[in-house]
């Protein structure tokens, strides 16, 4: 099968993809935008995790001031190399990260990261609500009431602000495909007026 150069450029649009990845994605994927797009994000992800032990302790603060002034966010961001650090698709990560937390107000980075009493809390409001269900059925809600329940709290599980049909955590897989290092949100802080 033949790959048009503009569905190359089209893919690498989309998902930020070097070209001869993009183009073994579209011929992996018969010229399909849509399966290629998956196929790069799967790899992104399995490179993220391979990559997910190396230390990474290098990195840049991002920041954004939302405009109006009444919002303002720092995030460090790490990865493994200075090198990469000045990367701009790197920079734009980072840059991208602060304008969701902005927007989306997430506490947490990940779920590791959510302290044991809060998770102890919820897991106690939803056991009241499930009272009277079977016990598999009970379970089945919990698991989901908690997914959701991080979904709406933790950076890496939300829909990402600018693009709801990806997770954070597939923004930043993807970026790590595209420099081949491991990054790291390390931390992140919001500031809102009167927010105290």
């Amino acid at each position: 099968m033949e790959i048009r150069a503009s569905d190359v450029k089209k893919l690498r649009d989309l998902t930020g993809a070097g070209m001869m990845d993009a183009k073994k994605a579209l011929m992996a994927s018969d010229g399909n935008l849509d399966k290629a797009a998956k196929l790069l994000r799967e790899q992104g992800t399995q490179l993220a995790e391979s990559k997910s032990e190396r230390t990474a302790s290098q990195g840049v603060i991002a920041t954004y001031i939302h405009p109006g002034d009444q919002v303002g966010v720092l995030v460090e961001l790490n990865c493994e190399t200075d090198f990469v650090a000045r990367n701009d698709d790197f920079k734009k990560l980072a840059h991208n990260l602060a304008i969701h937390v902005a927007g989306m107000h997430p506490l947490y980075v990940t779920p590791e990261d959510v302290p044991e009493d809060v998770i102890k809390k919820e897991k106690e409001l939803y056991h009241s609500q499930l009272k009277g269900k079977s016990k598999s059925t009970a379970g089945k809600a919990l698991a989901g009431k908690l997914a959701g329940f991080y979904e709406s709290v933790c950076l890496t599980k939300q829909p990402f602000a600018l693009n709801q049909d990806i997770k954070v955590e597939d923004l930043i897989a993807e970026t790590i495909r595209v420099v081949k290092e491991n990054i790291k949100v390390t931390r992140f802080v919001r500031f809102e007026i009167g927010d105290r």
